[in-house]
């Protein structure tokens, strides 16, 4: 059961069929209240016609006992006094009216036409009089009537008249509610029967919708689990040719799978590339080990300290690299003065090969002042191992940008490899020397730690003929 109803396509059936059956539940009752209440005014207007159809005949004079009152209209005239003066033929039982009785009493004692009684008791009551009269309003309730031994719910309508004598009587006319409670009972019945129906319809549509509009999802699923399984990232998951959320689902996910191949043949060859340059100084530092451990006076100990010293470079280097990658950013960005970093990184280089020169302004940005200066060192080191006679480093502020430029009067970068230099372990043919060049990581460490501090480092042709690398950071 979990299984089933864990399901999209089930828990869209189940909500679609829910929803449905609370807006037909909703939708079916506010119907039978509407009919319910149209026929139940049909009979109001139905008991409300009768009404003052007779009490327009008493008002007109005609006796109570000649209103010749219909035996299918229950009808009851009642007087201010509480005494029924005429009912309709067949009358049995009444309830909802102005009294119980279905009997007619005789005339009131008093004058009248034979000595007694009102001159609406008998006769067509012609006579000099004035006309009564109707009145304007009427009520309404609710009773029942036995009428030739069937009883019924009946609506009734009152309405009050003033016969000619004077006298005041109140004309109850009913209506049958067996109309009504007929039209709601059958159209109860239409929808109980037919709203299971149409909810098998809609969950059953719905299902299938459903299915077929996830068929490229389990697609989707399939690839990905074969990719896990096979290890495979050259896959790609199939995408469907509509325009909907799984096609924008199936294109990011090869996207994805496409960006992570990427950078697992980056990691196979970062490996790689490290395993490599691992192995010669390692092999340097072992064999002159052994020769030393053989005859100790061959022991060239600063060879070994060369060594030692690379080893400790390119895994300094290697761990920095991995720390990027994980995506380390500065911490904190705390003001750093980029002058002053400069004049601090070149005052230790007072006995290197190749003198530098530093132009430097007062400028100020935000970031880890030991990976900056790693930056600093990487590109003095690089223009140091390539100038022939000298090296510049100067320091401006431009708008909202610190930029640091460093240039030497070397051979230059060729244009087409000026991109090329900052990917890791690339050395160019004339710096192939694992002696005097590095491990080819140190722009490509200057690149990563620049772009992370929310600046960009590109090289290009320097005025004194050599490499011109120019770092932007974000001035702060």
């Amino acid at each position: 059961m979990r299984r089933v109803f864990g399901s999209v396509r089930a828990r869209a059936a189940l909500g679609a069929t829910v929803v449905v059956a609370v807006a037909l539940v909703a939708a079916g009752l506010a119907v039978l209240q509407v009919l319910r209440a149209d026929l139940v005014d049909q009979a109001r207007l139905k008991a409300r016609t009768d009404a003052r159809e007779v009490a327009s005949r008493i008002a007109a004079g005609t006796g109570y006992r000649a209103l010749e009152l219909d035996e299918d209209v229950p009808v009851q005239v009642v007087d201010e006094d509480g005494r029924v003066r005429a009912v309709s033929e067949d009358l049995e039982a009444v309830t909802g009216t102005g009294s119980a009785s279905v009997t007619p009493v005789g005339p009131r004692p008093g004058p009248g036409p034979d000595g007694g009684g009102d001159a609406n008791d008998d006769g067509d009551g012609d006579d000099d009089d004035d006309a009564g009269q109707v009145s304007s309003e009427e009520e309404y309730g609710h009773g029942s009537a036995r009428i030739d031994g069937e009883t019924g719910d009946y609506v009734w309508a009152a309405v009050e008249v003033t016969d000619r004598r004077g006298t005041e009587v109140t004309v109850y006319a009913g209506a049958p509610l067996a109309t009504e409670r007929g039209a709601v009972s059958t159209a109860r019945d239409a929808m109980l029967i037919g709203l299971p129906l149409l909810l098998l319809v809609v969950a059953a549509v719905t299902w299938l919708v459903t299915r077929r509009a996830l068929r490229p999802v389990e697609g989707i699923r399939r690839e990905m689990a074969a990719i896990t399984a096979s290890t495979d990232l050259s896959r790609r998951v199939p995408e469907p040719g509509t325009h909907d959320e799984v096609a924008r689902l199936a294109r990011t996910t090869n996207e994805t799978l496409a960006a992570l191949e990427a950078s697992v043949e980056r990691q196979r060859a970062f490996v790689a590339d490290a395993s490599h340059e691992l192995r010669s100084p390692v092999a340097s530092l072992r064999t002159q080990l052994e020769v030393g451990a053989a005859h100790p006076e061959l022991l060239d100990v600063d060879g070994a300290v060369e060594d030692v010293v690379r080893l400790q470079r390119l895994a300094a280097d290697l761990l920095l690299l991995a720390r990027l990658d994980a995506g380390e950013r500065p911490h904190g960005g705390s003001p750093v003065a980029l002058d002053a970093l400069v004049r601090e990184e070149l005052a230790q280089r007072t006995g290197d090969r190749v003198p530098v020169r530093m132009e430097v302004a007062p400028v100020a940005v935000r970031g880890a002042r030991g990976q900056l200066s790693r930056v600093l060192g990487n590109l003095v080191d690089n223009a140091q191992r390539h100038a022939r006679g000298g090296v510049r480093v100067a320091v401006r502020e431009e708008g909202r940008w610190a930029v640091l430029r460093v240039a030497d009067d070397g051979e230059g970068v060729p244009e087409g490899e000026r991109e090329r230099i900052f990917e890791r372990f690339v050395r160019l043919d004339d710096a192939r020397s694992r002696d005097d060049g590095g491990a080819g990581l140190g722009l490509a460490i200057a690149r990563d730690v620049v772009v992370r501090h929310g600046g960009t480092l590109t090289v290009s042709a320097a005025p004194e003929g050599g490499a011109l690398f120019e770092m932007r950071l974000p001035s702060g």
